[in-house]
Parts: C-alpha cells; sequence; structure tokens
C-alpha cells in the first residue's frame, strides 16, 4: 500500500500523486466512505485526508499498539471512525502474526520470499484478534455499499476480506486492494485470482500503483490495485 512504498523506500509522502489521484477519483465517483481494512497506523486516511477527501472513514486494525496510534489519529475527525478488528470471511477470533516492521503483520505465516526481500519484516510475536467481515462493517456503520470504497491491505489476506463480503461485494461502487504477483505468504490468493473474481463481480480495473519490490532484483513483488464498478465508469474516447 501507500504507507508501505513511503515507509520502506523513504518516498516525501507530500509529493506522492497517487493518494491526489485517489481523492480525485473519490470526487468524481461521489464516493461518500471508505472502509479502511487493514488501517495499520492510520496513514492511508491520513493521507486521503491531507489529499483532500472529506467524507466518512471507517478504519479497522486489530493490533494494539498500532490501533492505539490509530486512535490518536483519529481522534479529532468526527467523520473518521476505528474499530479494533481484524476483518475475514467469518466472524471470530483469529491469531495475528506481529511483524517487527507493524504493516506487514498477517494472519497467515510469511514466506522466505518476503522476508529475504524484507528481513525487517520478520515475525516476533502474536496477538489474538476478533473478527467481523465486510458485510459486518458496512451494517455496523450504516455504510451504503453503492457509495463506498473499500480498502484492503491485509497482507495476504485479500481473498478472505473479499469472501466476507459477499452481500456487498456486488454492490460496492469501488474496491482499492493489495495486489501480490508472487506467493509471500502462505495460501494466499494471488493477483491472478483477485482481478478475475473483482471482474466477476463487474468491477474494472482504473489504475494499477507499483508497491513493495525485492531491493536486490528491483522485481515488483505487490502492486495496488483500484477497480471501480462498471457502470460508473464512462469508457474513453
Amino acid at each position: 500500500m501507500v504507507k508501505r512504498t513511503a515507509n520502506r523506500f523513504g518516498i516525501d509522502i507530500t509529493r506522492n500523486p497517487f493518494p491526489r489521484r485517489l481523492a480525485t477519483l473519490c470526487d468524481l465517483l461521489d464516493v461518500r466512505a471508505v472502509l479502511d481494512v487493514g488501517a495499520n497506523a492510520g496513514q492511508y486516511a491520513t493521507l486521503l485526508r491531507d489529499a483532500g477527501y472529506r467524507g466518512e472513514i471507517v478504519s479497522c486494525e486489530p493490533l494494539a499498539a498500532p490501533f492505539a496510534a490509530l486512535s490518536a489519529r483519529a481522534a479529532n475527525d468526527s467523520r473518521w471512525h476505528v474499530e479494533q478488528f481484524a476483518l475475514g470471511a467469518e466472524a471470530g477470533t483469529v491469531p495475528v502474526h506481529v511483524a517487527a516492521n507493524s504493516f506487514s503483520s498477517s494472519v497467515l505465516p510469511m514466506l522466505d520470499a518476503h522476508l529475504n526481500a524484507a528481513p525487517e519484516s520478520r515475525y516476533v510475536g502474536v496477538e489474538e484478534s476478533t473478527m467481523s467481515t465486510v458485510d459486518e462493517m458496512l451494517a455496523r456503520h450504516g455504510l451504503d455499499p453503492a457509495r463506498t470504497l473499500l480498502k484492503i491491505d491485509v497482507q495476504g489476506y485479500e481473498w478472505e476480506v473479499l469472501r466476507g463480503a459477499a452481500r456487498s461485494l456486488s454492490g460496492l461502487l469501488a474496491v482499492q486492494v493489495e495486489l501480490s504477483t508472487v506467493s509471500l505468504y502462505a495460501g494466499q490468493r494471488l493477483m491472478g485470482d483477485i482481478v478475475d473474481l473483482l471482474v466477476g463481480h463487474e468491477f474494472v480495473q482504473w489504475t494499477l500503483e507499483p508497491g513493495f519490490s525485492d531491493p536486490r532484483s528491483g522485481r515488483m513483488l505487490q502492486c495496488d490495485g483500484v477497480f471501480v464498478r462498471s457502470s460508473a465508469v464512462e469508457e474513453p474516447r
């Protein structure tokens, strides 16, 4: 995600054009709410706010330390709500592996391809977390899927989060999701599967943003994909 690129490579996020383009898309589509899944310390929502987005934000983060930082960031924003949940295919509890760099934390075991490319992402602990679903979180906050952007940054657990949107996925206005080109976490679904799922639910690809690359080879391992409801898109002429 944007935070991964900024933090890992030292990019000045004030000069990163992607949040501005995303805020412009929100204006174009009349996005009124963002469901921010895998919020970490609130970096994504902060970038959106700085880029001009003024709608509702619901940020979900399961881990205690980043959730505390997230809560502090959102404290003075009446339209930014925070929830200490992991999101997945069904409600329950789940162990989350805690990464040393915090933002590589995941429900799934990390593979060597990730660890070798980013040694600072090694796991240092586990926290038991409460799990909800996209469908439940939309209902909990009264968000209209037809005016909502779903953002997913969950380190290999994207497929399970989308499974938890069984009732709402066909109605969501837009989805931003981290896509992996190689397996970085055990059992994860790769870019092709997720793109096929979204296209099958009548989304069109809007943009791809480079993300995590292996510094040893330059190979891109992850990117951010933004997908928009096809009925909301005017094809270029």
